[in-house]
């Protein structure tokens, strides 16, 4: 877990502004300032604020990067360890196994919950049909690895392509 630098800092100072408005706010209390209530609600926010920034300055982690492997967008995730992905474009086959791969780390490492330890990735192509409007998934591979592990976890099972 790495610390985003740049939030962190951002998060330290807003803290410090909200210490000083916090601060304003006592004296507008103590004063008796037709502002008070105001302050307390402009406080309150810019505390809130800087825990944000501060909880998601330590929470944040880079993405991994897989040599020739291609981004490819989610399309389903249940929640409990099931996921799957489908390129807007075909993949060529040398694409496939780093691609599912880097899904496969970028995955495990979410919070969430999966009955058997697994993260499964499952990488599928759109096809359309002689149909029109009508089209088809097809599968081109899937990765299997326990929550939080490593690339050498990974157990990765191509789909038979077709040739052509």
């Amino acid at each position: 877990m790495a610390v985003d630098p740049l939030l962190f800092k951002a998060g330290l100072l807003i803290a410090v502004v909200a210490i000083l408005l916090t601060v304003t706010t006592v004296a507008g209390f103590l004063g008796r300032w037709g502002m008070r209530f105001r302050l307390v609600g402009i406080s309150s926010f810019t505390a809130l604020l800087a825990l944000a920034c501060l909880s998601f300055a330590i929470s944040y982690e880079d993405r991994q990067v897989i040599a020739g492997a291609v981004n490819v967008p989610l399309v389903f995730d249940n929640g409990t360890g099931v996921i799957v992905a489908a390129p807007k474009e075909s993949l060529p086959p040398e694409a496939i196994v780093p691609t599912l791969q880097q899904l496969a780390l970028n995955q495990s490492r979410r919070p969430q919950s999966a009955a058997n330890g697994l993260i499964t990735v499952r990488l599928r192509q759109v096809e359309p049909t002689d149909e029109p409007g009508v089209s088809r998934p097809r599968p081109l591979g899937e990765a299997q690895l326990p929550l939080g592990g490593q690339l050498e976890d990974i157990t990765v099972h191509v789909a038979q392509l077709p040739n052509g």
